[in-house]
């Protein structure tokens, strides 16, 4: 038996394969990203999803020896490899990115990129001699271009420059007030400043931003068009250093997670990059279950 584990800061996502590469057995714990809920509680959440995980297993189906666990996890790399040399009963334990099972979905092992867009964002790269490179994934505090995060903070950006005066009022100062229940600047300032997860209630704006992007409303559009030309730029640029002397419409390009997905994003990019971008249905922990089957 092999596992599979897709780790984030919203979730942890694992898989129980056997030796053809089904899943016997399949679970969701919360987020253990060490930068977000720090490396004690990180670790802890990772033992109680394994144990729950080989709990789960049908008594129809006889254990057997784990021969290999693929970690693909978000935050410091030498942690995840800390922890993985702790576990016991394991088999052999492999850490990666968690950047790298999307890339797995995009290219199947061959030179290519990915760009994932969800709560947070980060461009993930196989060039051409197979080294695999990393690119964003900055955090909320930085940016993310192409996140649900970055989405959330242009919103409220122009939104309380809109309540300021500075601008003339749009729908999103309308979806501010809404979200926050209140209804001017400088409390909705505050607002943020002071909220116990601000990374949480900024990025939980992306969806109806998204909505509004869809229907055609101008500024939520803008706002869209930026964030995405943002992660297009970061984008093309690593292709550029990596794949020097290709076309960039012949280089595999994949597009996952739920901003950059989404229709209105796909249409604002494909606008604006030479890159045939091909949206990932698929979410990351098939892309671990592959890269079990495959390695």
């Amino acid at each position: 038996m092999k596992i599979g584990v897709d780790g984030g800061g919203t979730k942890t996502e694992l898989i129980l394969l056997d030796d053809k590469g089904v899943v016997l057995t399949h679970h969701v714990a919360p987020g253990c990203n060490p930068n977000v809920s720090g490396p004690d509680a990180a670790r802890q959440t990772l033992h109680d999803a394994l144990s729950i995980l080989l709990a789960k297993l049908p008594a129809t189906i006889p254990a057997s020896p784990i021969t290999r666990t693929l970690l693909c996890m978000a935050g410091a790399p030498a942690f995840w490899r800390e922890v993985a040399s702790g576990l016991q009963s394991h088999g052999r334990v492999d850490t990666f990115d968690d950047s790298v099972p999307v890339l797995e979905l995009a290219t199947a092992g061959a030179p290519g990129i990915a760009l994932h867009g969800g709560t947070g964002s980060f461009v993930a790269a196989r060039a051409p001699d197979g080294a695999l490179h990393y690119a964003g994934g900055l955090g909320w505090r930085f940016g993310d271009p192409g996140s649900g995060y970055d989405l959330g903070r242009r919103t409220i950006s122009r939104a309380l420059l809109e309540l300021q005066g500075w601008h003339l009022p749009t729908r999103l100062t309308t979806l501010l007030r809404d979200h926050t229940g209140l209804s001017d600047s400088r409390a909705i300032t505050r607002f943020f400043y002071q909220h116990a997860e601000p990374n949480r209630q900024i990025a939980a704006l992306a969806p109806a931003v998204l909505r509004l992007a869809a229907e055609g409303d101008p500024a939520a559009h803008q706002v869209l068009v930026e964030s995405c030309t943002d992660i297009l730029s970061l984008s093309e640029a690593v292709l550029t250093k990596l794949f020097a002397g290709w076309h960039l419409d012949h280089i595999p390009a994949g597009v996952s997670g739920p901003v950059l997905s989404h229709p209105a994003a796909l249409a604002a990019m494909r606008g604006r990059s030479s890159l045939t971008l091909r949206p990932l249905p698929e979410s990351p922990i098939e892309g671990v279950r592959r890269m079990l089957t495959r390695l």
